[in-house]
């Protein structure tokens, strides 16, 4: 009966430890949002950040695609059907998952900016998974270190925009760049596989 009531009391003091660890580390994410979109050398870039969430849909991925479909080899092609088909799988998952946490959004307090929220919740950031997902799996099609360097700091800004926009905490711009990340090394091997 006393070892039940001791499991029972480190259970009891374990969970309230972590509730304080996260609230910590939430409290943490709040903070750090306010100062990334009130830095005054973010507020210079403005242009360059709004420019970034709009990328962050799509358009450079979609373009890129249309490149290699249009002007690449039979096996750019191939890469073009990975490519989709990763970023289906990825935007799935983020999805998913926002409706599993929940997290709302943060407040928006810019005028004159974008805003558009295609659903409520805010953990992870699509746009982010996506971003490091396509950058992860073309850094792998096509290695040159210049591709390479310029999508990964695409992608790193398109994260970057989603929090001086105030349209993501950190926390979910990392969780995106996570998870995206993780989701197209997974798959990268087996959809290689299916359509080669």
């Amino acid at each position: 009966m006393r070892v039940a009531g001791s499991l029972r009391l480190w259970r009891k003091r374990g969970l309230a430890r972590l509730d304080q660890a996260v609230e910590r580390l939430l409290l943490w994410d709040e903070r750090l949002l306010e100062h990334l979109s009130s830095a005054p050398i973010l507020r210079r870039l403005s242009l360059l950040l709004l420019v970034a969430t709009y990328v962050g849909y799509g358009y450079v991925w979609a373009a890129l695609a249309l490149a290699l479909i249009v002007f690449g080899s039979p096996r750019d092609k191939l890469n073009v059907l990975l490519g989709l088909a990763t970023l289906i799988v990825v935007v799935a998952a983020c999805q998913a998952l926002k409706h599993l946490v929940g997290r709302p959004r943060p407040a928006f307090l810019r005028h004159g900016f974008h805003h558009q929220f295609l659903t409520p919740s805010s953990f992870p950031s699509n746009h982010t998974a996506v971003a490091f997902a396509m950058a992860y799996l073309v850094a792998r099609l096509y290695p040159a270190w210049h591709t390479v360097l310029v999508l990964y700091a695409l992608a790193g800004l398109i994260g970057l925009s989603r929090v001086y926009l105030r349209e993501h905490y950190p926390l979910d711009v990392l969780g995106g760049a996570a998870l995206g990340t993780y989701l197209a090394h997974g798959l990268f091997p087996w959809l290689s596989r299916c359509v080669g």
